[in-house]
């Protein structure tokens, strides 16, 4: 799912907000939570989270095979074969997690949660 300012979302898991709440007397009166279905709006997209410099260097390499790989001596080709084939197994982690953002939403209770990771938000 992207996420974009004014975006309707749903929370998809309870989460606790804070650490017990205490009373005037110090004596602790309760918890903080936000259920799961709650409804916000998307005010703020703190942007991507950066990919991994093995990711990087995994497009490079496979472009580069890719677009010139018939053209190289097969040593040449071999090597960079297996420069990408130790590269797989981070490549294959960062697909499986995906593109990752956090956002600041404001629910239709009033409570902002600011810096939620996208994967605990679903699209209303």
């Amino acid at each position: 799912m992207t996420l974009t300012k004014g975006r309707r979302v749903r929370l998809a898991a309870d989460i606790g907000l804070a650490d017990a709440v205490t009373g005037t007397t110090g004596a602790v009166v309760g918890f903080l939570s936000l259920a799961a279905g709650t409804e916000g709006t998307v005010e703020r997209v703190d942007g991507l989270l950066p990919e991994p410099e093995e990711v990087r260097e995994y497009r490079r390499l496979k472009a580069l095979l890719d677009d010139y790989g018939h053209t190289m001596p097969t040593e040449s080709r071999k090597r960079l074969e297996s420069q990408i084939d130790a590269l797989q197994s981070e490549w294959s982690a960062f697909q499986e997690r995906g593109i990752s953002v956090t956002v600041r939403v404001r629910f239709d209770n009033g409570f902002v949660l600011d810096g939620a990771h996208e994967h605990v938000l679903t699209a209303v």
